[in-house]
């Protein structure tokens, strides 16, 4: 299931839907997750937000919650189910598609490095599993809840796969200028 995945990223990785992607992502870094963070900072009355952070623990989880306030944790629930669910879908389809586009033009069809273009979705993956499990504890504030465990290892998993994911990225793309460069010297 996961190499079929992964192939049919390649089969959708052109040069041209790579600009697009990489397009919305800086419209997406340079307009929309700033306005985001402004009205995070609002809800969170400084705070801190789990998203952001690399680690926190359970009671970190808990104390965030008391600080937002209900107002800020259904400020917070609301966010995570319209905007968390369109960004990461945004950062998916750049990184993806990116790693799908530089790993297909710097190995072979058959290594076994090109599976990496999998990494966004494990990102993905477990941003998905970290909202869920963040606002089950935003909802259920003042009852304890086993998804307060779970929800900071699913952001360090998070975070893990999305910034290995650019870690990939960049000697991925900069191996297929090095070989598409190769490739049209050899022609001439």
């Amino acid at each position: 299931m996961l190499k079929t995945l992964s192939e049919k990223m390649f089969l959708f990785s052109s040069g041209r839907v790579t600009l697009v992607s990489l397009i919305l992502f800086v419209v997406f870094i340079g307009y929309v997750l700033p306005d985001q963070a402004v009205k995070a900072e609002t809800y969170s009355g400084g705070a801190g937000s789990p998203d952001g952070s690399f680690f926190y623990s359970s009671s970190d989880l808990y104390q965030m919650a008391e600080a937002y306030g209900d107002v800020g944790r259904a400020a917070y629930v609301h966010a995570r189910f319209t905007f968390d669910m369109i960004w990461p879908l945004v950062y998916l389809f750049f990184l993806g598609i990116a790693i799908s586009w530089s790993l297909g033009r710097a190995l072979p069809p058959d290594s076994r490095w090109r599976l990496f273009n999998l990494f966004p979705v494990f990102g993905w993956l477990f941003d998905m599993c970290e909202n869920i499990s963040t606002s089950a504890v935003m909802l259920a504030f003042q009852q304890e809840s086993f998804m307060a465990s779970l929800a900071p290892i699913f952001t360090l998993a998070k975070w893990i796969f999305v910034n290995g994911s650019f870690v990939i990225l960049i000697p991925a793309f900069l191996a297929a200028i090095w070989i598409g460069r190769r490739k049209d010297r050899s022609v001439v």
